[in-house]
């Protein structure tokens, strides 16, 4: 495995136990910097206990499931994007920066908008039902 001068990895993982263990500290480093991640999987999680409470059938947890995923990628995505376009204009304003954000952000807007109709259409009927 190639390093640089300060020991840094700078080739291709060579294991998939490696691959495994950037992932993870990707994973890792998005929940330890990333408030709005957080929330979200705050959000999922109860969105996962509610389901469990609640009986959902297969076919809502599968729901349940793109949706929680759909976000938690989002968010990913989002997170790359910032970081991608904080790294090439060095934190200076540009407009094209402010648009590939934007966008980025809008992205995890329409995946948690997504997440929100899925979510109603799910607990809904089973709210009601206990309220009869």
């Amino acid at each position: 495995m190639a390093s640089d001068s300060a020991g840094k990895q700078t080739e291709k993982n060579h294991t998939f136990a490696q691959s495994l263990r950037h992932a993870w500290a990707g994973v890792c480093q998005v929940l330890k910097q990333e408030r709005n991640m957080r929330f979200h999987l705050v959000a999922a999680v109860l969105a996962v206990i509610c389901g469990w409470w609640l009986h959902i059938s297969t076919v809502e947890w599968l729901w349940l499931a793109l949706a929680i995923f759909t976000v938690i990628s989002a968010e990913f995505t989002n997170t790359v994007v910032e970081a991608l376009v904080d790294l090439i204009v060095r934190h200076h304003f540009d407009l094209n920066a402010k648009h590939a954000k934007d966008v980025a952000a809008g992205a995890v807007l329409c995946a948690a908008s997504f997440a929100v109709v899925v979510g109603l259409l799910i607990f809904v009927p089973h709210l009601l039902k206990l309220l009869n």
